[in-house]
């Protein structure tokens, strides 16, 4: 199993600097991806353009959006912009998409948050089609520039609900699945799933599976995972504890995670950082060193 790590770029007040400096150090280390959470009515970063910066200070990691909310943009424009990063990435580029939950997020840019599920699955049908060269219509020509993963980047859906499944079955390499407070057991019957429905789509192979899981390492942990996570989940209510529960705060917890989600099957554990600073790069490679993944 592969491990991936956050960038810092949702942790309010973070400089653009540190994110930089953050890539160029995972860069050098042991993880597989870097990875950035989407959001817009929020002190965060935007994700594409983030990921176009991290991919100038970095040469090997695969750069991934775990998710981006594909019905808040317009498609034609999101397919090029993906299809520029990952031509610019050297094809490093992982699309994690997902619909999206908060409606503040859908009122700021002015789109509909009622049919986002129906928008999502147009989204999917016409980005194929255009990362294939295919043109948008008969009136409309193609849209560039060529990805450099034949197809187009690597595609995961996110969710947990029985249509995420249907649109990673039909569209998609695989799915991306947030522990929060579900725990590992919520995880294990959602990809239990996932490769049902992969089957029975007759799909050959098998679908990549990502999860996703915080972490806080060192001194004074529990007043960043209060001040970060509670806020960011807040409008999940109460259910915003449980979430802030489930962070791996020691190293102990970090590697029985890592050796759980492994004995799973999971392809790669992307780990979220609930503190902004550097040190949390080494003290999560030194917490997982000794774990056979």
């Amino acid at each position: 199993m592969n491990i991936g790590i956050g960038l810092p770029a949702t942790i309010p007040g973070v400089k653009g600097e540190l994110i930089l400096d953050w890539a160029r150090q995972a860069d050098s280390a042991a993880f597989s991806s870097l990875g950035v959470i989407d959001r817009v009515v929020y002190q965060n970063y935007e994700p594409l353009m983030t990921l176009a910066a991290v991919a100038s200070v970095t040469k090997r990691l695969r750069l991934m959006t775990a998710v981006l909310l594909a019905p808040l943009r317009r498609t034609a424009l999101l397919a090029k912009q993906a299809a520029s990063l990952d031509a610019l990435s050297n094809g490093r580029l992982t699309l994690g998409l997902g619909v999206g939950v908060r409606e503040d997020d859908f009122l700021a840019v002015e789109a509909s948050f009622r049919d986002r599920g129906k928008r999502f699955d147009q989204q999917l049908a016409l980005m194929t089609q255009i990362w294939s060269g295919q043109p948008v219509s008969g009136t409309i020509g193609e849209v560039g520039p060529v990805p450099v993963q034949p197809g187009g980047p690597e595609l995961l859906i996110g969710g947990y609900s029985p249509k995420a499944r249907e649109r990673i079955a039909r569209w998609c390499n695989g799915a991306l699945v947030g522990v929060g407070g579900g725990g590992p057991e919520m995880v294990r019957q959602s990809l239990e799933m996932t490769r049902k429905v992969w089957q029975e789509a007759g799909r050959t192979g098998k679908p990549r599976l990502v999860v996703t899981s915080y972490y806080a390492l060192g001194p004074n942990v529990a007043d960043w995972v209060n001040r970060f996570v509670r806020d960011f989940y807040a409008f999940l209510g109460p259910a915003a504890t449980q979430v802030a529960a489930g962070v791996c705060t020691t190293p102990e917890a970090l590697r029985g995670l890592v050796q759980e989600f492994a004995d799973m099957g999971v392809d790669e554990l992307l780990l979220w950082p609930c503190i902004p600073e550097l040190d949390q790069i080494s003290r999560l490679k030194d917490a997982i060193s000794k774990v056979p993944h």
